[in-house]
């Protein structure tokens, strides 16, 4: 009986352990756990120690965090009917609300099980869509309009459920035919573009010359027009001056004989011119 007794405390300890271990359960962050109670969605559990009814209650967790969907060469068609592959990364997070949580394991009940039904079919018909309205040239020149437009065509898929984060396009595989049809182009355009500038380059240089011939032209008309004005005011003062003198004298008859008087230094001459009359001696 004492054997029979250890092995029978064995067992009961044994379910005792497995029934206390299965009755907590831990949520880390970034994760929702959505407590199930007899195959119906009783409550949704954040970060965090929990209990829940042992054989009665099973929780599931759902991450919340940013996960990434890789898409490798899926077939798209451009605008001019190529043909091409094309090989992106969708990242995207659950909304980590209640209602969200609960909508998506109820119709979902995994993430794996929303991508596979539902984001990978939608991300697959909007990138096709966007593809359409690009051509094989313009998908390889411009290849950060297209991950854009891609991006804002998904931006709101989902349903609610989930948030589209971002999208990178890594690779845009065409035809060898179409991808060197494309360089070719490309640097056809290249070189007509090299070649405006250098025209443009070319008129900038001969505008700046007509200009600073203009100037210079300027500049000496300038100094021409200045000498000229120079000239005429020199002119017009001599001519004014001698006016004031003639009607000095006019006016002072012996203003003459008073300048001769003011400029003599008081010696007389010692010769004489004969039958001149002797200087300053005129006396009326």
């Amino acid at each position: 009986m004492g054997k029979l007794g250890l092995v029978l405390g064995g067992i009961v300890a044994f379910f005792v352990v497995c029934l206390l271990g299965g009755s907590f359960y831990t949520v880390d962050e970034g994760e929702r756990a959505v407590v199930v109670s007899q195959g119906k969605i009783a409550s949704i559990a954040g970060p965090g120690f929990h209990w829940k009814k042992p054989f009665l209650d099973d929780a599931h967790i759902i991450s919340v965090r940013t996960q990434a969907v890789e898409f490798p060469e899926e077939p798209v068609y451009t605008a001019d009917r190529q043909t091409a592959t094309v090989t992106f990364s969708v990242n995207y997070s659950a909304v980590p609300a209640d209602a969200e949580v609960t909508t998506l394991y109820r119709e979902y009940q995994t993430l794996e099980g929303f991508e596979s039904r539902a984001l990978k079919r939608q991300v697959r018909e909007q990138i096709k869509n966007v593809f359409g309205t690009f051509t094989a040239d313009t998908a390889i020149r411009e290849r950060g309009r297209l991950n854009n437009e891609v991006a804002k065509a998904i931006a709101d898929l989902g349903a609610g459920l989930v948030k589209v984060e971002g999208l990178n396009i890594e690779n845009i595989n065409f035809s060898d035919a179409v991808e060197a049809a494309a360089e070719q182009r490309a640097q056809a355009e290249m070189l007509v573009q090299t070649e405006k500038q250098k025209l443009e380059r070319e008129k900038v240089l001969a505008l700046t010359k007509v200009t600073q011939a203009q100037a210079e032209a300027d500049s000496q008309l300038a100094v021409a027009k200045a000498a000229a004005e120079a000239t005429r005011v020199q002119g017009e003062a001599d001519a004014a001056a001698l006016r004031a003198k003639n009607d000095a004298i006019k006016e002072s008859p012996n203003l003459v004989e008073l300048t001769k008087a003011q400029k003599w230094d008081g010696k007389l001459p010692t010769s004489f011119i004969p039958g001149s009359a002797t200087p300053f001696l005129n006396i009326k």
